[in-house]
């Protein structure tokens, strides 16, 4: 059996701002232009690791975003001064909880030195695991209160942006999360796919169509 390839960080994005671009130029412009090399560097000096490379290829494309939008199912995506900020934040929390330790009914530890976070909301991080073995890469979440969660993790940074990408051309949903597009004509990922309002304003689904990058 032929083994699928996933396509580039740099193609999804590639996808996903054509898609955007199209349906809700608003929300394509909350995205910000890629981030300069030496804030990258920055970034990795402060975490003491080096970025994967689906990390450094996003943020080439992509450094967070200008002002907060429901641009990704689950979280929007930290520019590269955050992601070091949200790291080093809760490596202080952590220190203090006893954060890095697994705790009875737990698999994993509130926190580890070798999670970078690339997105974040209220506090719970999408985070790529970097320990060494099997999963390095590995997209997973850490949220605020309670412990990392990789139990419905994607292998990669570069199959979730896939994942998106494909849903927002062909339709479906992103692991349960579906998108629409709001009164203002911008996009809002919610889970279940018969939402009809937010806050009391129209959803309608997100347009499907195969739109070229």
């Amino acid at each position: 059996m032929s083994q699928v390839t996933v396509p580039s960080v740099s193609q999804s994005w590639g996808s996903i701002d054509a898609w955007l671009g199209v349906h809700t130029p608003r929300s394509l412009a909350t995205l910000n232009p890629p981030a300069a090399d030496l804030e990258v560097q920055a970034a990795q000096r402060a975490i003491g690791v080096e970025f994967p490379i689906d990390l450094v290829e996003s943020l080439s494309c992509h450094d967070g975003l200008r002002t907060w939008a429901n641009i990704l199912p689950e979280a929007p995506p930290l520019n590269a001064r955050h992601i070091a900020e949200h790291w080093q934040a809760c490596m202080d929390i952590a220190e203090v909880v006893d954060g890095f330790e697994i705790h009875p009914g737990n698999e994993e530890p509130w926190w580890h030195p070798l999670w970078v976070p690339w997105a974040e909301e209220d506090g719970d991080a999408q985070v790529i695991d970097l320990r060494p073995g099997p999963h390095c890469g590995r997209l997973g979440t850490a949220v605020h209160d309670g412990c990392g969660d990789f139990s419905d993790s994607w292998p990669s940074l570069a199959a979730y942006l896939h994942d998106v990408a494909q849903v927002l051309h062909d339709g479906g949903a992103v692991r349960g999360w579906y998108p629409y597009l709001t009164e203002d004509h911008e996009l809002w990922w919610d889970r279940g796919d018969d939402r009809r309002s937010l806050n009391g304003d129209p959803l309608w689904r997100a347009p499907v169509g195969r739109v070229r990058s």
